[in-house]
């Protein structure tokens, strides 16, 4: 299998270091992203990395997956237009610990595996070397002429923020993990997004200087949605792997709900289907796109991917419940359907308001259906809200206990998608 021609039908190839190609030609070749850890969990902007190292895998090279522990300290000014945050170490630990664990559940670590993948952490070799050091065996090599070059640095250095000397040594380092890598597991590659060729190519350079030796990269294209808005973003915030962040059945749903545009470009990304049966896939639905056979062959290959065949059953059979009958009454719901709907927001309600009667706009507000009693007032005015699927019309209006569905819940409705199951608590029932 050619990675290179793989990848590059997919829309998966921006930049190449010329002889790449016939690198991974030749011989099993060791390849590494870099994962940034800012969180417990990484969020779907995550997944071309992830995808990237599968891929090289398949294909019968090594991967290699490694936290920037170290680096996660400094801060990465790409694509940045101020200096972010820096995380402590305890932080940085949980952070790191919980990525570890996700990245195990997509690639092959099996030491009988001849390409197993292997996972490291950049702090464990910084943390050994002094400031010192680093000027002498790392800062010497990469003049400050190269390093200004980069956009990265241009567009902070240009720019009313500036960046600080933290934030500059950044590529100095990752250029250093790449090194370090090359000499100690013979990592010949690394792989990531078009943001980061300047890193990248820093490494390369750092290699070719201080080991008189070559190095290889390519890039993948950063993911835009086709109206311009940012992938991975939803009102909620990112779209996350962990399923304690983001259910299974609201990941389901954000790919489901991908336009038409958009599917056929992700479908080859974010899938292993092969080129033929994209290829199909796509002329179909081109014949009846109100069938939205992309959408929903891409929600289930890349939720299955993620979250397993079992999630994926679960989150049809919630969509089926919340969407297959629209017309369906909700007091004709029976109180399984309404317990078995996973991955629906769940809230609860003192059941002493319920007893008095407790404003719809309030409730909105309490049960985080809305951000804020303004923003409720403006959903119920646009029509966006309905109670029982019944649209909300009457900004005044008094929920009460007669509201309940089996004498326990209401089911809240915000827009098409976003659904919400209140339960009211400390009252008799």
């Amino acid at each position: 299998m050619n990675i290179i021609s793989e990848l590059r039908w997919r829309g998966m190839i921006q930049d190449i270091i010329p002889g790449t190609e016939a690198q991974l030609e030749k011989e099993m070749t060791t390849g590494y992203i870099g994962f940034d850890p800012t969180a417990t969990s990484l969020h779907i902007g995550s997944l071309v990395p992830i995808l990237l190292l599968v891929h090289l895998q398949k294909a019968g090279h090594r991967p290699v997956a490694l936290v920037g522990g170290a680096t996660g300290m400094i801060g990465d000014p790409s694509g940045k237009s101020e200096e972010r945050n820096l995380l402590n170490e305890t932080t940085l630990a949980a952070n790191v610990a919980g990525i570890k664990q996700q990245l195990e559940r997509y690639l092959d670590f099996s030491p009988a595996n001849p390409n197993a993948a292997i996972m490291v952490n950049n702090y464990d070799w910084f943390k050994g070397i002094s400031f010192l050091e680093f000027l002498r065996d790392a800062g010497k090599h990469i003049t400050v002429n190269y390093m200004m070059a980069k956009d990265s640095v241009k567009k902070r250095f240009e720019g009313e923020v500036g960046i600080s000397y933290t934030e500059f040594a950044y590529q100095l380092m990752q250029g250093f993990d790449f090194y370090h890598l090359y000499t100690t597991q013979n990592v010949k590659l690394q792989m990531g997004g078009s943001d980061q060729w300047g890193n990248i190519t820093t490494g390369t350079e750092f290699i070719r200087r201080k080991a008189g030796k070559e190095a290889f990269a390519f890039t993948c294209p950063l993911i835009r949605k086709a109206d311009g808005t940012k992938f991975g973003k939803t009102e909620k915030g990112n779209v996350w792997l962990d399923p304690e962040k983001t259910s299974p059945y609201q990941f389901y749903q954000f790919w489901l709900n991908t336009s038409d545009e958009d599917a056929a470009s992700w479908i080859k990304i974010f899938t292993f289907l092969e080129e033929p049966v994209i290829n199909d896939l796509i002329s179909r639905h081109g014949q009846n796109p109100a069938e939205r056979l992309l959408q929903k062959t891409l929600a289930r290959e890349i939720t299955c991917f993620v979250h397993g065949a079992q999630e994926y059953e679960k989150a049809v059979i919630t969509t089926e419940k919340l969407f297959a009958n629209q017309s369906k009454p909700a007091s004709e719901m029976s109180i399984e359907d309404l317990e078995g709907l996973e991955g629906v927001i769940k809230a609860t309600i003192p059941g002493a308001a319920l007893e008095q009667g407790i404003d719809i706009i309030s409730l909105l507000a309490d049960t985080g259906v809305a951000s804020s009693k303004g923003e409720a007032r403006k959903l119920i005015q646009g029509g966006g809200i309905s109670l029982n699927r019944e649209k909300v019309n009457d900004i005044q209006l008094p929920v009460t206990r007669t509201h309940l569905l089996h004498n326990r819940y209401i089911l809240l409705q915000k827009g098409k998608k976003n659904y919400y199951l209140a339960e009211a608590i400390g009252m008799e029932i």
